[in-house]
């Protein structure tokens, strides 16, 4: 695969992943870990029929079995971004999870510069910040709105926090950007040990922890949902999640961390959220707000002309 195809497949893959609100919209019944439940059930079955058909289910058992702790861990990861997400969204604003999943990029980068010995440029540096910036622009006014944040006497604005809820629901947004940090990280590792060392042994098929991350998240979700508490129209919306929210574009996913850096997987995730309010405002007539388009401008913005620099920079 080529580095301009990966960014490409990446693009689908964000546009796939941000079918999440719109989607659940439409459900009525199911809600919190109920949803996360069947959701993760649903990406489960899919993942396991696609990767059997790919594999062959001897060759997926067997690649199971073998796995070594590489694979297991990115499973673990996976798990923490399927579950967290939903649960940190019934504790916290949206508003509050997006702009928290913001730091993705900046905590990825990190990651890589620490553990892969990566050099985080000056121009993808100030991308991040930018394109970070942006996205806290889009949810500035969602967050005056729930009271998240509010100017103190002096002017500046603060954080109020002060529900344990509310708390908790930060913690859990924080665990979603972290997870992935981890995750791209991992993958990267892995694939560079293999590529720079014949003698290694193979890098793990990183495939099959989007399946172990599924199973985790169900058993996860299972502690404190109540299946039977849905609709048979939910579950077609739920199967909808699980398959082409979840399953396909995580694959994908995974095939694109095999040639990006950890911290541009990262910051081409952010256009999730621009493209979430575009399928909000096609599917749900929700006019956006100046902040929204404002904000989500630079984000796309600072994407392109990120990626062009990469390009002119990579041209022989």
């Amino acid at each position: 695969m080529s580095r301009l195809q990966a960014v490409g497949l990446m693009v689908l893959v964000t546009l796939l992943w941000s079918m999440a609100g719109v989607v659940t919209r439409q459900v009525e019944q199911a809600q919190g870990l109920t949803l996360t439940f069947w959701r993760s059930a649903f990406n489960s079955l899919a993942l396991l029929v696609l990767l059997a058909w790919v594999r062959s289910p001897r060759g997926l058992f067997s690649a199971l079995r073998r796995g070594r702790w590489l694979l297991w861990a990115s499973g673990g990861c996976w798990a923490v971004m399927f579950t967290a997400f939903m649960w940190a969204l019934t504790m916290t604003t949206v508003a509050n999870v997006l702009v928290t999943m913001a730091l993705g990029p900046l905590i990825t980068a990190v990651l890589a510069r620490w553990f892969l010995r990566e050099r985080l440029t000056g121009h993808t540096f100030l991308a991040v910040v930018l394109a970070g910036t942006g996205l806290a622009v889009m949810q500035w006014p969602a967050l005056r709105a729930a009271g998240a944040v509010t100017p103190d006497a002096n002017g500046p604005m603060l954080m109020m926090g002060q529900s344990p809820a509310h708390a908790a629901g930060l913690l859990l947004a924080l665990a979603v950007p972290v997870a992935g940090a981890v995750n791209w990280v991992l993958i990267r590792a892995a694939v560079a040990r293999e590529s720079e060392d014949r003698s290694a042994a193979e890098a793990p098929d990183f495939l099959l922890s989007v399946l172990i991350g599924a199973v985790l998240s169900t058993l996860l979700a299972s502690l404190g949902a109540e299946p039977a508490e849905v609709s048979r129209a939910d579950l077609g919306w739920l199967a909808l999640l699980g398959v082409f929210q979840l399953a396909v574009p995580c694959l994908l996913a995974v095939q694109v961390a095999r040639v990006l850096e950890p911290a541009e997987v990262a910051l081409l995730s952010l256009l999730e959220v621009i493209f979430g309010v575009a399928w909000a405002w096609m599917g749900t007539a929700e006019q956006p707000q100046a902040a929204v388009v404002l904000g989500g401008t630079a984000v796309i913005l600072t994407l392109v002309l990120h990626e062009g620099w990469n390009w002119r920079q990579r041209r022989p």
